[in-house]
Parts: structure tokens; sequence; C-alpha cells
């Protein structure tokens, strides 16, 4: 059901100060990516026992089979139902129009992803974009955020090693990165210290003296992509460094797949799938609230 301006605004206010509470108290907010209503249920779940506020995101692709306002009164359902602090975040939308349709549709953060669509995409064609969002943000007050160039990867399974070599050459340099953040006024940086979206068959090795260089520089929020299949160590030291957001898909993809392929194949003559899902949110579940420990922000909910 679309909702007014004034509750859009009032939303979108909580969502601001929670990022300056997550700052301010070294916590990242944890953004989970949302395939269905099972997983919705399984973050809401963990956000809930773990008192933790959590951002839950989507992508166009799950945008596109959900729909703008379908997510909205879902999350708003849930959010009530629970008694819990959640926001959504449109993530990576690879155009400009996206972008202010989350905004229009009172998703209280906002990812702008020019490289998304245009990997080849100009730094200055992404300043350009990224200005238009910020600018049309202002109606609602959601949280723009924005990344200087297309970042590693795919939320998947990945079955090659990490190139250490080819993600060094996409890291962020801090003295970019400040002029970035004041060409654009954007609310939160995606920076780029090792992270890659994805799980691989090794784990992940960030570079956090550069996180501190980069926290140095810029004054707004900071966000890690490619959180899965991240050692928890680096995520506890981040969060103390600055980042106030980290990104998690693929953890809970794998999770919610090998759960459903074990309860399907452990029950072959039950078609109604909808008596299966219980073991599937329960596994999903459990990786959110190792997350939220991870990110410091148990019992940082605020109603």
């Amino acid at each position: 059901m679309p909702r007014n301006v004034t509750q859009i605004r009032e939303d979108c206010k909580k969502a601001r100060a929670c990022f300056e509470r997550a700052r301010k108290e070294h916590f990242a907010l944890g953004a989970f990516n949302l395939d269905n209503q099972e997983t919705l249920i399984a973050v809401a779940r963990a956000a809930r026992i773990k008192n933790a506020p959590v951002l839950v995101e989507l992508s166009k692709g799950e945008v596109d089979a959900l729909g703008l306002e379908n997510i909205r009164d879902l999350v708003d359902n849930y959010k009530s139902e629970y008694e819990i602090e959640m926001y959504i975040n449109l993530d990576h939308s690879p155009t400009v129009e996206n972008a202010i349709a989350g905004i229009k549709a009172g998703f209280e953060c906002i990812h702008i992803d020019i490289s998304q669509a245009k990997h080849e995409a100009s730094r200055e064609e992404i300043i350009a974009g990224t200005k238009q969002v910020v600018a049309a943000a202002k109606q609602t007050g959601a949280l723009v955020e924005a990344e200087e160039r297309y970042f590693l990867g795919s939320s998947n399974l990945h079955t090659e090693n990490i190139d250490y070599d080819e993600v060094k050459k996409y890291e962020t340099k801090p003295e970019e990165a400040a002029d970035f953040v004041h060409r654009t006024a954007i609310d939160t940086f995606a920076a780029q210290i090792g992270n890659l979206h994805g799980l691989y068959p090794v784990p992940k090795v960030l570079d956090l003296d550069l996180l501190r260089q980069i926290r140095q520089v810029i004054d707004c929020n900071i966000s890690l992509h490619g959180g899965s299949g991240t050692p928890a160590h680096y995520f506890i030291e981040a969060a103390k460094i600055g980042v106030t957001k980290v990104n998690i898909n693929s953890d809970l993809r794998i999770a919610y797949r090998n759960t459903l392929e074990k309860v399907l194949a452990e029950n072959k003559s039950e078609y109604a799938v909808v008596k299966l899902m219980g073991k599937v949110i329960d596994e999903v579940q459990k990786v959110v609230e190792s997350k939220i420990d991870m990110f410091n922000s148990a019992g940082k909910a605020k109603s």
C-alpha cells in the first residue's frame, strides 16, 4: 500500500539516526539481501532475538521479481509483527531512473551503481548520475550510497581462487574517495579494500590500514560490499575503525539452497514445499545472527 511522503520522511530520519548511532557506538548495520519471503522472515527473527537494527536489501533482479511496493509492504508487515528496527536498501541500482523509483517507493537507503550496467563508465559519468540521485533523495531524506568504479565479483558461489593482483587494481585510493564524496555529497561511500562480491574457495583478505586512511579523509558513512566469506576479525576491526554497513548475500543463499536441497532429498513424497521451509529459515537465521555478532550490532536496536 503506497505510503505518504510524511511517513517516508519519518522513516528516513530514523534510518539516518541509526547510521549516526552506528558510527558513534562503533557497530555496523548488517545489510542482508532478500531473495524471497523466507529470507525476510529469517532476518526479522534474527533481528528480534539479537535486538539488532538491520537493513534488508534487494538488487534489480529481486525487485523485478517481487515489486517495489510489495517489498515495502512485506518489510513493514514483518517490522511491525516482530517489533524490530529494520530498513530497506535498494542495492546496486543500475540507473538513475531505477534509483528514483526506490526513493518514491519509500526505501530509506538507495545505492546507485552506474557501473553495474556499464562496467566501463567513466568517473565523470558515475559522478553525474550519482549527483542526480542525491538531488532526488532530498524529497524524502533517503540515504544515498555509491562507489567510484565497478566492483569485482558476483553474488554467487565461485570455484576460482581470488586474483589478489586484480583486486588490488580496484582498491580505493583515499584522495580519490575524498574528491568523490565532496563532489557527490553522498551519505555512504562503498569502499574497496580487498572485498569483492561472492563466496570463494579461500577467505577474503581486507586491508584495514587502507580502511583507516579512507576513514581519515572522508566524513560520511563507509560500507563494505561482498561481506560473505570474510573472517570475523576483519568485521570486528572494521566496525571499530568506522564502517557502518556490511553487505551479506552469498552466505545466505548458500545456507538457503544447501538446506533446501537436503530437506527435499529427505522428504521426496512431500509436495507441499512450504511445510519444509522451517528448517531452511532456521539455517539462514543462524547465518544472520552470526553476522550481527561480528558487526557488534546486537543490543543496538532502538524502537
